[in-house]
């Protein structure tokens, strides 16, 4: 896969030279004052990176099974509730 760097000027004065390089599969790297700003790439790429981004994250249920599990290292105090008078 080819990928071109351009300036932010040049990318504005050629955009549609951008777009067209990028629906053929070819990343655009644009950078602004010399440093890396964004990258332009086409809906095909872009969903196939937000499908295995997502399919990479872990669910909700796996968040909750990593959860520390209660191992009896600290000993629970037996605590009792003090009487609270609702009149």
């Amino acid at each position: 896969m080819h990928s071109t760097q351009w300036q932010l000027q040049d990318a504005k004065a050629r955009f549609s030279e951008v777009v067209e390089a990028a629906m053929r599969g070819e990343p655009q790297h644009i950078t602004r004052r010399g440093k890396d700003a964004v990258v332009v790439l086409s809906e095909q790429a872009f969903e196939a990176l937000q499908h295995s981004a997502q399919a990479a994250a872990p669910g909700f249920v796996a968040h909750l099974l990593a959860v520390p599990k209660d191992d009896g290292a600290f000993d629970r105090l037996s605590l009792t509730p003090r009487e609270v008078d609702f009149s």
